[in-house]
């Protein structure tokens, strides 16, 4: 049992060494979903002019970075009266440009990649606009509008449906340090987690296996690396390719594309398998439900083309600017326990996550989790976007 072993240390060893910032970014996410109320803007987003862009991505960056609830966030916003093209954008900043997932890619990879996500998000979402607005017929919009207001119940639904926003005078560390913000708070980070940890498990459980069971030569030989022009045109192509059958979430992609990039995938291939969470298969299961075959389609499409060229874009500017990394040693690597950094900021955070528990299960967040069958994906949903 050896091989079972080996591949299990590995994810937990991954597991760890990610675990504070996990924690981190989840709080401040919740900090920021808890007094921040995103159905106040949601007129700002009724067309698909640059201001309207603009507002869904600043909406998508304070919102959650599960991929299962920034899909049915954007259903909402669509079903409010955003333009589907808002929507879309809403859907790629919400998973691609939030805190959490820049803090893991620089604790994994380093800061060039987290800089080239946050460079790359913006790319996507111009180009996905670009497109939208040529190819995109307003028969499918209001075909993808009628089915989306059956009201068909998808994965992470009732993620969306919660709004524990708080509201009111007073400023915003009032607010948050409020009775009612921590409650908030609370509730936020911990349903924000029992939407997530199965992808994450999933994420480390395949980095696991394919960082022990999968030999070095096969992926080199995969990507090309004996040919570095062809190799940098391969990459935007096949990582989202990796990603879809991967099933892995937002974040729980990091540690994958750590494999991938040790494995010899380029610089753009791991920036496009990082956008790809958005088009795996549940998700697209998930737009066939929501807005119909055809417009699932389209969809995916759409975002295979704005991931492959953001990915070629990416490359060619970080080329240009001399920043495209070199070192291919992100933090894969098994490693003994140790009294390091790490230990003592999981063992901080960790006491942060039980204290916000607490407030969860003190104030009705187990009859929450009974009503949704401890499944918060599967709860009805109707009011907050």
């Amino acid at each position: 049992m050896n091989w079972l072993w080996h591949a299990l240390a590995m994810a937990g060893t991954m597991g760890w060494k990610i675990l504070w910032a996990l924690i981190l970014g989840f709080a401040l996410s919740a900090i920021v979903q808890a007094v921040v109320r995103r159905d106040a803007v949601t007129g700002l987003l009724g067309d698909d002019s640059p201001r309207a862009l603009a507002a869904a991505t600043g909406l998508g960056m304070a919102s959650s970075s599960c991929s299962y609830a920034a899909v049915a966030l954007a259903r909402t916003l669509f079903r409010k009266g955003a333009s589907f093209t808002a929507a879309m954008a809403f859907e790629i900043a919400s998973t691609n440009l939030v805190v959490e997932l820049g803090i893991l890619l620089a604790l994994l990879m380093g800061w060039r990649f987290t800089l080239a996500e946050f460079v790359g998000g913006p790319i996507m979402i111009l180009l996905l606009a670009v497109l939208f607005r040529i190819f995109l017929r307003r028969r499918l919009i209001e075909q993808a509008r009628e089915q989306a207001e059956k009201g068909i119940a998808g994965s992470m639904e009732g993620h969306a449906a919660m709004d524990m926003a708080v509201t009111g005078p007073g400023s915003f560390w009032r607010r948050l340090t409020s009775a009612r913000g921590f409650t908030a708070v609370s509730h936020i980070f911990v349903m924000e987690w029992a939407a997530i940890w199965r992808d994450i498990v999933a994420g480390l459980l395949i980095t696991g296996a394919l960082a022990a069971w999968v030999p070095a030569t096969f992926w080199k030989e995969f990507f090309l690396t004996g040919h570095p022009v062809v190799s940098a045109l391969w990459g935007p192509l096949v990582g989202p390719l990796v990603a879809i059958v991967s099933f892995v979430c937002s974040v729980g992609n990091v540690p994958l594309a750590a494999v991938l990039w040790n494995g010899g995938i380029s610089f753009g291939g791991v920036v496009a398998f990082i956008f790809a969470d958005l088009i795996i298969l549940p998700i697209l299961n998930i737009y066939r439900k929501y807005y119909g075959w055809k417009t699932a389609a389209f969809i995916f499409g759409a975002f295979y083309a704005t991931m492959v060229a953001a990915g070629y874009l990416v490359e060619l500017i970080f080329w240009a600017l001399r920043l495209t990394p070199q070192d291919r040693s992100a933090r894969i690597a098994e490693e003994q326990f140790a009294w390091d950094y790490t230990t003592w900021l999981n063992l901080g955070f960790l006491v942060l996550a039980a204290l916000l528990a607490a407030r969860f299960l003190t104030t009705g967040g187990r009859r929450m989790l009974a009503m949704m069958g401890g499944r918060p994906e599967t709860a009805p949903h109707e009011t907050h976007p």
